[in-house]
């Protein structure tokens, strides 16, 4: 517990055990050019020194924050002041707080964007933000809605047994339809067919554990990690990334056959970028780059859809009347159940609300972490290279002088009256700066219509299955410990869709 040890150094650093400490000179000696004779007793201000403002800036102040620690060998710097944030995520992000830490070996994955350093990252972030645009995202939504239909269908078989249903079932397996369509353009129904290979190589791809042996061995013996990338052992499984390249290469090899069928996928724009007239070649992504940037979509996109999803109706469920208000909203919106649209979705005011006060208690990831390039000093606190500035998302969001009552799940906290008294570096679901999530947009529009397709048709509720209050896993992403169980009620004894 990273952050329980910050705060019991902070409340000793301002409250020592002991106001001073004492030491009797046995003999006549000199230190530091200062001779002191047999017999003086030496005093160690203790309290004056960790109240002195030259060590310690603002001494009186209790910020946990000033100390770090160490994860395996590596040196960490936890900071959860804004200004802190601001300027490690924000102003010198290109200059000294560029890459995230380095994980062991990453194979050819070394340059899939959430991986990619410096130049390079620059580069490959340069080429993905086009994709991810309003215009882009617009023309991705009829698949994605395509996918909401499966969703509303595969659930209404759920509720016809009477029985409870697994959340993350049911949005693990729109979470995987909606990456594989628009990612590379393939058409999966994943509960319906799990043998499909996207599936199969997807899932295998997901089985990663930040507690398993490698890993670990990883973090506490960094030194291997050369040793590892020579004898071509990586945190991806080499099987699935082959499946990948050849499934990748096959289809490029196909579209560039067929330039008459317009696509919208994440494949087509990176191929369309190789093939850009404005692009030079050698600034275009190769063929082992536009792999690793559809395994990473794949790997990053899925669980943090699925469980965010099956965390917020879990609050949905457990809040019946901010449940009904959002279904009012719903309706009035779409009446009659009519198909959601991406314009419609985007004036949802409480539906914004409630997506983003769930991400406020369930963040899409409890820590962001860069890694210091050089020596620095940054509003009084000196960073060695080569430390990990961590902001503990998870924490920050929970902070009560921040948040009051912060385990409440209240929408009104994002209220357009109150979200401009929010401070941004306060509220980091997705990071912020040059380096946050580059799919924060698409992740968004993917939540909202599968809330809105099943909360048209359903309700939620909780059984004797539920865990109630619901235990988060400490085991790397925010999950929950057991999954969530509820009950799904069809609205009015219909339901719309495919």
């Amino acid at each position: 517990m990273e952050y329980l040890d910050m705060v019991v150094n902070e409340i000793l650093r301002l409250y020592p055990i002991a106001a001073r400490l004492e030491r009797v000179c046995k003999k006549d000696v000199e230190i530091h050019g200062v001779s002191v004779p047999k017999g003086t007793v030496m005093m160690v201000p203790v309290f004056s020194i960790h109240r002195d403002p030259e060590l310690w800036p603002e001494p009186e102040e209790f910020r946990p924050e000033r100390w770090g620690f160490f994860d395996g060998r590596q040196p960490v710097l936890a900071i959860t002041d804004p200004d802190m944030i601001k300027t490690v995520l924000v102003k010198e992000c290109y200059s000294v707080f560029t890459n995230r830490r380095s994980f062991g070996p990453r194979g050819a994955m070394r340059s899939a964007v959430s991986l990619a350093e410096d130049e390079e990252w620059k580069r490959i972030r340069t080429l993905l933000s086009p994709t991810f645009t309003s215009g882009k995202l617009k023309e991705m939504f009829p698949i994605i809605s395509h996918y909401g239909d499966l969703l509303v269908s595969n659930l209404r078989k759920e509720a016809e047994k009477g029985k409870p249903v697994t959340m993350k079932d049911i949005f693990g397996a729109y979470s995987m339809d909606v990456i594989t369509s628009t990612a590379f353009g393939v058409n999966v129904d994943s509960l319906n067919n799990p043998q499909d290979p996207f599936v199969e190589n997807s899932r295998k791809l997901l089985k990663f554990s930040f507690f398993s042996p490698f890993f670990l061995s990883i973090i506490f013996f960094p030194f291997l990690t050369p040793i590892l990338e020579v004898l071509n052992i990586t945190l991806f499984p080499k099987s699935v990334v082959n499946f990948f390249t050849r499934s990748i290469k096959r289809m490029k090899e196909s579209r560039l056959k067929d330039t008459q069928k317009h696509r919208v996928d994440l494949l087509q724009l990176m191929i369309n970028s190789q093939n850009s007239k404005e692009m030079d070649a050698h600034k275009g992504l190769s063929n082992e780059e536009l792999v690793a940037q559809g395994v990473i979509f794949i790997f990053a996109g899925y669980e943090t859809t699925s469980s965010s999803l099956s965390l917020l109706v879990y609050e949905l469920a457990t809040h019946p009347d901010v449940q009904q208000k959002l279904q009012e909203e719903i309706d009035a919106t779409f009446p009659n159940k009519a198909p959601p649209t991406y314009d419609g979705l985007a004036q949802m005011e409480y539906l914004d609300m409630v997506v983003n006060e769930s991400l406020r208690i369930f963040p899409v990831t409890p820590r962001l972490e860069r890694s210091c390039k050089k020596d620095v000093e940054i509003h009084g606190v000196f960073v060695p290279k080569g430390t990990v500035m961590m902001v503990p998302i998870f924490a920050l969001h929970r902070a009560p002088e921040l948040w009051p009552e912060p385990e409440e799940f209240r929408p009104e906290r994002f209220s357009k009256k109150n979200k401009d008294t929010i401070n941004p570096y306060t509220y980091l679901p997705f990071g912020t700066g040059p380096r946050n999530c580059i799919g924060m947009r698409f992740a968004l529009m993917n939540m909202k219509l599968a809330l809105v397709r099943v909360l048209q048709n359903f309700s939620f509720k909780p059984c004797k299955e539920t865990q109630i209050p619901l235990k988060i896993s400490s085991q790397g992403l925010i999950q929950p410990e057991k999954p969530i169980v509820l009950m799904v009620v069809p609205r009015d004894g219909t339901t719309s869709g495919a």
